[in-house]
């Protein structure tokens, strides 16, 4: 009787194990690109990104023929992930820096607003597989 019992509970343990063991989201393994448009000072800018495991990182059209990238930090919350980055721009002298959320819309979809001190404020539009 006492054998049975303990293999009931060892059995139980291990199943319970497997139900609350943390695995990797989806979506922390695919990239999650995303498209922006904004404007600063009347000039309209664009760019392009993708995010994977709470880093991202932005090739960013500014003012003229301005170009440069953009790495980002993302905070990952249930439906607003907030991220601050830093990037350089050619023809700038210093760092630009960013800041912005990206929210959920929908189950493959996200939108997003943000700020770069290049670029001005942007709208995003991205998609999760």
């Amino acid at each position: 009787m006492k054998i049975t019992v303990i293999s009931q509970i060892a059995i139980a343990l291990v199943s319970l194990s497997t139900v609350f063991t943390p695995t990797a989201a989806k979506a922390q393994l695919v990239p999650q690109p995303w498209i922006s448009v904004g404007g600063d000072d009347g000039d309209v800018t664009f760019s392009v990104g993708a995010r994977i495991i709470g880093l991202g990182v932005e090739l960013g059209f500014g003012p003229g023929d301005s170009t440069g990238v953009d790495v980002l930090k993302f905070i990952n919350l249930p439906v607003v992930d907030p991220y601050i980055g830093i990037g350089y721009y050619s023809d700038d002298e210093d760092f630009a820096v960013s800041g912005g959320v990206q929210i959920d819309a929908a189950d493959n979809l996200f939108v997003g607003v943000g700020y770069n001190s290049v670029r001005g404020f942007n709208g995003q539009v991205g998609i999760r597989f």
